[in-house]
């Protein structure tokens, strides 16, 4: 029997109407011979108005120990909800919150941001999946952990994604089910653009860009627990049925579930142009990528300041490119000059972690300081930052950034 792990948002138990839905659509799949464990958000906007009760009535005294708890009496409540209603639709149920001995989600005692214990969590598992066996449908609170003492953490915001993918991961599940209020991953915010699409799959590493630079669907850092052996969807719970199409997110999460340091196997070069007035010229950028495109000719990166512009191609292309770059100046009356720069090493360091990590950048660029190696050009992203260094200083370059990781 298939093994399924459904997370319900906020919005998709917003109400008692909804509550019901959601539960039926369980039970309706557990009769059809699924096992399911069911891992649900507080009601809709509940987390939100214990905050605001808790500052009106306490403010700044609040200590993080209470308002963890606090917090977390928005998923104690809709997993009493959630677990109730399966269980008047004819199916057993047992809500499984952090005062539970079978609690399964371990953190560190950090109340508000708390890091997972994912060894402990693992093992503790095994209740739950003992549960399951004996044909009783499990209700999760997410967004929860417990911490060394006993404690309720909390995951931080989105920590109910977290929690649906950890399970999954955790029971080796079939497949993981985010259960919101938009059909799926659509090409962009439709409440933006009408013309907006539903995409019918995307991987891992696009679903992690995309949700760190500001899409709401889902949590980046639950990605860290996509297994690839592990179907996983997002679904509108407005249809009221878990076998909706949805979009699916295949692929594994690439990079250590974390963090990965890669060297392209080529030498690079830049092409540096400079400028009057460039910043304030429309078009230019696109002048300049242009022309490459148009010869088949690679960009692996572009850099941008007041007075100048900095293109990256791989060395074979660099005199074509050069040449290229040259009429693009001559016919451009802001450009004055071009040059073809050194051979460079391309060192490329992903993780989701950088946008929530302060000082990373300093971290990976001190031991290159500290060994004399010189940053020619660096690129950052929120999940990424690319470092350009002198080619024969590659190698040396990667051991050092991964010295650090390690």
């Amino acid at each position: 029997m298939d093994l399924i792990v459904s997370k319900f948002g906020g919005t998709s138990v917003g109400d008692g109407s909804r509550i019901k839905k959601a539960a039926q659509s369980v039970v309706n799949e557990y009769m059809k011979g699924s096992r399911i464990v069911v891992v649900v958000s507080a009601v809709n906007k509940t987390t939100d108005d214990l905050i605001g009760l808790s500052d009106e009535a306490i403010g700044t005294s609040l200590t993080d120990k209470q308002k963890a708890g606090i917090m977390a009496m928005g998923e104690l409540t809709s997993a009493r909800l959630f677990s109730a209603t399966i269980e008047s639709l004819g199916v057993k149920s047992e809500f499984i919150d952090p005062y539970n001995d079978l609690w399964p989600i371990m953190t560190d005692s950090n109340y508000l941001e708390a890091k997972i214990d994912f060894n402990t969590t693992k093992k503790k598992t095994e209740g739950i999946m003992q549960l399951v066996n004996q044909g009783i449908i499990p209700v999760i609170c997410g967004f929860l952990g417990q911490g060394p003492n006993g404690e309720i953490t909390t995951l931080g915001r989105g920590g109910s994604d977290v929690t649906a993918f950890l399970i999954g991961h955790c029971l080796d599940a079939n497949e993981v089910i985010i259960v919101t209020d938009v059909e799926g991953v659509m090409s962009t915010d439709p409440n933006k653009i009408e013309e907006a699409q539903l995409l019918d799959e995307i991987s891992v590493e696009e679903m992690r860009d995309l949700a760190t630079h500001g899409a709401q669907v889902l949590h980046p850092h639950a990605l860290r627990y996509k297994d690839p052996l592990i179907a996983a969807k997002i679904i509108n719970f407005a249809h009221g049925d878990l076998s909706s199409k949805g979009t699916r997110i295949v692929g594994p999460y690439e990079g250590d579930m974390m963090k990965c340091v890669t060297k392209y196997k080529n030498p690079i070069s830049l092409i540096a142009i400079v400028g009057e007035a460039m910043v304030k010229t429309t078009g230019l950028m696109a002048n300049i990528t242009g022309k490459l495109a148009d010869s088949d000719i690679n960009i692996f990166g572009i850099s941008a300041g007041q007075n100048s512009i900095t293109v990256f191609v791989e060395k074979n292309d660099s005199n074509k490119a050069y040449h290229l770059l040259h009429q693009v100046v001559v016919e451009t009356d802001v450009l004055s000059s071009l040059s073809l720069g050194r051979d460079t090493a391309m060192i490329t360091f992903v993780s989701p972690d950088i946008i929530d990590t302060p000082g990373i950048i300093s971290e990976i660029t001190e031991p290159l300081r500290k060994n004399e190696i010189n940053i020619v050009e660096i690129i950052s992203s929120q999940t990424a930052v690319v470092l350009f260094v002198n080619w024969d200083d590659g190698d040396k370059a990667r051991e050092l950034i991964n010295e650090v990781l390690e």
